[in-house]
């Protein structure tokens, strides 16, 4: 079998793992105590410890590793599971009675799992949930391109956790993958003493493999997400349609085309212009805007294609995100991050309260990084934690320009608000303000306003550009 195939077995085997070992964690705890509840299916539940009913349970399933059965006994454990667990219903893998999987390797896996002595590694539901991680990252390497479908490189996820830092709110993933985004935001609140009940997660995606992967992704860590009640498609089916989110967090598939534009012509996600048919980076971008809260903020991974193509109106729709002072942070990644492509990518930081009114950081960290196999490159923890630092200097507004690594652009929004300002003093209406039909002595600065303005856009369009084409670089002056 291929590396697909195998991944649900693996995974599939260590979510059962999980749920049983935690289960009977519970089970001699009322055992012990002797009041004859330990078979109460609301002793586990109100814990948030999944029910394993008899017959599903590890340590039944483990004496039968290596009998023809095997297949059958972990499919029919898992029906069970099912039956028992609203939450996990049509989630869970149940083919593993199949003739083409190998039952003595099934077996031998059974026997790896039920062999591993959690205690000498941390506790249990660490270890199993990093095990799932790395077994996620392993089969994308393993898949090539398709892999980049379930799972987004943990230290980009970190990247984009750290920058946000989403301590207290609702998260929102529309193409959440195996889950990676909520993972790492619920370790982040975790790390810094926070209570991760302080955080909602909501999310979905259209690969029903993968939807189900990500529900037992986050199970294995005690998250309860609403990921809709089935696989959909984010663009045609939002499963979230009035969310608005306090933190967005994505990886969308890269130049999807084919994403449904034809349907979707006069939608009101667009409010800054019609996407191209054959390229959805915009229609992403233009989805989260539209699901960000008031005060909220988005980190999206895109390719650097969109800061400069000029195709199907993204030129303009681009001018139209910054003439709305949304762009906050702009980061040039390493090449070699991901498993999936070679497409260099960049990070954006989009804030509908931006503290640096006008202003946009951009990063070059394209040489940050350290190559961990021939083919692929990671980020540091001190890479991450530098992006971070310097995005807080910059919010701060302490950040000085270093040649090669950061610069702030400003986008002359002061002039901007000036402008609007004087409209709403002499109750212009929009078509008398822009057709200049009060052209009076008091309105003599309002061409230099825009001038100003439109000079601020196009040098944020001129440092677009420059980062898509490679040219700021660290043997030159960080940006013309």
């Amino acid at each position: 079998m291929d590396a697909s195939e195998y991944k649900n077995v693996v995974l599939g085997l260590i979510f059962l793992k999980y749920i049983s070992d935690r289960f009977d964690d519970k089970y001699k705890e009322l055992l012990a105590e002797g009041d004859g509840f330990e078979e109460d299916v609301d002793e586990y539940t109100s814990e948030g410890i999944f029910f394993v009913p008899a017959g599903a349970r590890w340590s039944e399933i483990a004496p039968k590793a290596h009998t023809p059965e095997i297949g059958t006994v972990i499919d029919d454990a898992m029906r069970a599971i099912e039956k028992e667990n609203k939450r996990l219903k049509d989630i869970l893998p149940k083919n593993f009675a199949r003739p083409e999987l190998d039952k003595r390797r099934l077996g031998d896996v059974v026997d790896l799992f039920t062999n591993i002595q959690m205690i000498e590694h941390g506790s249990e539901k660490d270890i199993l949930g990093r095990t799932y991680e790395y077994c996620l990252s392993m089969f994308a390497e393993r898949e090539g391109k398709r892999g980049g479908e379930f799972f987004t490189p943990s230290c980009v996820v970190r990247t984009l956790v750290e920058v946000l830092k989403p301590f207290k709110g609702r998260v929102y993933d529309p193409c959440c993958g195996s889950g990676g985004m909520f993972v790492q935001s619920a370790r982040f609140v975790e790390q810094h003493s926070g209570n991760i009940s302080n955080i909602s997660i909501y999310g979905q995606d259209s690969n029903p493999t993968t939807w189900k992967m990500a529900q037992m992704n986050l199970a294995i860590r005690g998250i309860e997400p609403d990921l809709g009640t089935y696989a959909a498609d984010t663009f045609l089916d939002d499963r979230h349609p009035t969310l608005r989110a306090d933190y967005i967090m994505a990886n969308p598939p890269f130049n999807l085309s084919d994403w449904g534009a034809d349907k979707l012509k006069e939608d009101v996600r667009w409010q800054y212009g019609m996407p191209p048919a054959g390229n959805a980076n915009f229609a992403w971008l233009q989805h989260m805007i539209y699901h960000l809260a008031p005060a909220g903020r988005i980190g999206m991974v895109l390719a650097n294609g969109s800061l400069s193509s000029q195709s199907g109106g993204e030129g303009e729709i681009r001018k139209n995100i910054i003439n709305a002072d949304l762009v906050e942070c702009i980061v040039a990644m390493p090449t070699q991050l991901f498993y999936t492509t070679q497409i260099p990518v960049s990070l954006w930081f989009i804030n509908k309260q931006k503290k640096q009114s006008g202003k946009t950081l951009f990063i070059d960290a394209r040489k940050m990084g350290t190559m961990v196999s021939r083919k692929l490159r990671e980020l540091t923890e001190d890479d991450i934690q530098k992006i971070a630092d310097t995005y807080i200097t910059f919010v701060d507004g302490t950040l000085d320009d270093v040649k090669g690594y950061c610069a702030v652009a400003d986008t002359f929004r002061r002039a901007y608000c000036k402008r609007l300002a004087l409209r709403n003093r002499f109750q212009l209406t929009e078509a008398e303000f822009d057709d200049d039909l009060f052209v009076f002595g008091q309105f003599h600065t309002l061409d230099e306003a825009d001038q100003k303005l439109l000079a601020g856009v196009d040098r944020i369009q001129k440092l677009l550009h420059q980062l898509s084409c490679s040219v700021f670089c660290a043997d030159r002056a960080f940006f013309l």
